[in-house]
């Protein structure tokens, strides 16, 4: 088989694999790679070079075609690739056959995604979350190449040697951390829960949106507290909570984690807990990156995962962030003047620039008006004030 997995000190240089769609223009499929080799960015992977296939449907063997995975080998080989990244989640069985013929470390999106995710989370909640959602991807992908890369990583390999003994001792370990794992998660979600409930008197808000569009810096311009923000991909994976106060109207503005396409399925499963923030919600806070090129699909994948979690239909502020990006915003038909976009009659569309702090006096008081509505239920004999 031969030892190719790399030391903690090993430089990790990759290419990256696509299967496009016979219909997907070649701007889409960029743009995707390019999504792709952020991610391998925010891990420390650099990227040498990008491998796109048209394929309807990846192959079941080896996700690309023969010739394709030629090409692939030959270049790993010439230029001392050590790792491959596939844009999509690979099968176990893909994965064994990708290994066995490139012979080198291959990640999936899911496992990339999964390992920022790692390296990321704070909080226990949160690392429990990613390991649970970790082990659960793992569990049926385990071979010898698994075990050995996951002994590798601290993960959950109990001895070496090979063999079909080995893996299912392997399998058990993982099946049993599983177990423990969800026991963990359970407790823990009791008491967030406990928590969650002493806030039932507060007016609550939560930001969501894609990841990198700049929420946990408007969370910082709300709260005036410092919140972790930088450009980079899921900055945020702990639930941040802060009181407002706005013209001394109070409530609580939570922060959580960015939604991105083709999110793994366990870590949505494992991470349902930490978006009741998002359930329990009054008003939700969808921000969106407008200097984006792709900001509408990127929407329609923060929508769909909110109608996943049954929140759609909660009241909403959609806050185009990011204006000062736009070169030419007159050419995107916006008129950013007021800030405030009152076309559409479902939803409240604003339009800001939190770096920069374009129009964030109008987004304050939209914000505030909006509070002011749900606090008064709460709180009827509350003498609500203008804002100003």
């Amino acid at each position: 088989m031969g030892d190719y997995y790399l030391t903690s000190k090993e430089e990790e240089r990759a290419v990256l694999v696509a299967v496009s769609p016979q219909k997907q223009t070649e701007e889409k499929t960029r743009e995707y790679l390019d999504e792709l080799e952020f991610l391998a960015s925010t891990l420390g992977i650099e990227t040498f070079k990008s491998f796109v296939q048209k394929l309807d449907k990846p192959d079941l063997r080896t996700f690309v075609g023969k010739g394709k995975l030629e090409e692939i080998i030959a270049y790993v080989k010439d230029k001392e690739i050590n790792v491959v990244i596939f844009d999509d989640e690979l099968s176990p069985s893909q994965i064994r056959n990708l290994e066995a013929e490139l012979e080198v470390k291959i990640y999936d999106r899911s496992l990339l995604i999964l390992d920022i995710f790692m390296k990321r989370a704070q909080t226990a909640q949160a690392k429990t979350q990613v390991e649970l959602a970790r082990q659960q991807y793992l569990l049926p992908r385990l071979t010898r190449m698994w075990t050995h890369l996951e002994r590798q990583r601290g993960g959950t390999g109990t001895r070496g040697g090979a063999g079909e003994q080995e893996i299912e001792t392997d399998r058990r370990t993982v099946r049993d951390q599983i177990s423990v794992l969800k026991k963990k998660l359970e407790k823990i979600d009791l008491q967030g829960a406990t928590r969650r409930k002493s806030r039932e008197n507060v007016v609550r808000v939560a930001l969501v949106g894609y990841t990198n569009v700049g929420k946990s810096t408007i969370m910082t311009l709300l709260s005036k507290e410092d919140v972790y923000a930088k450009n980079e991909l899921f900055a945020t994976v702990d639930s941040t909570v802060r009181k407002v106060v706005i013209n001394t109207v109070p409530f609580l503005l939570s922060d959580t984690v960015g939604f991105i396409r083709k999110l793994p399925h366990n870590l949505i499963e494992s991470f349902k807990s930490t978006l009741d923030e998002v359930r329990e919600a009054d008003i939700l806070l969808h921000v969106v990156d407008i200097s984006h090129p792709s900001f509408e699909e990127q929407m329609t994948v923060v929508n769909q995962t909110l109608a996943d979690l049954g929140v759609a239909d909660k009241e909403m502020i959609v806050v185009y962030n990011k204006i000062d990006q736009l070169e030419t915003p007159e050419e995107e038909g916006f008129d950013f003047t007021s800030g405030i976009d009152t076309t559409s009659k479902s939803r409240t569309n604003i339009f800001i620039s939190a770096v920069e702090k374009q129009n964030v006096a109008e987004f304050r008081r939209v914000l505030f008006e909006k509070v002011k509505k749900h606090h008064l239920r709460i709180y009827p004999n509350y003498l609500a004030p203008e804002y100003h």
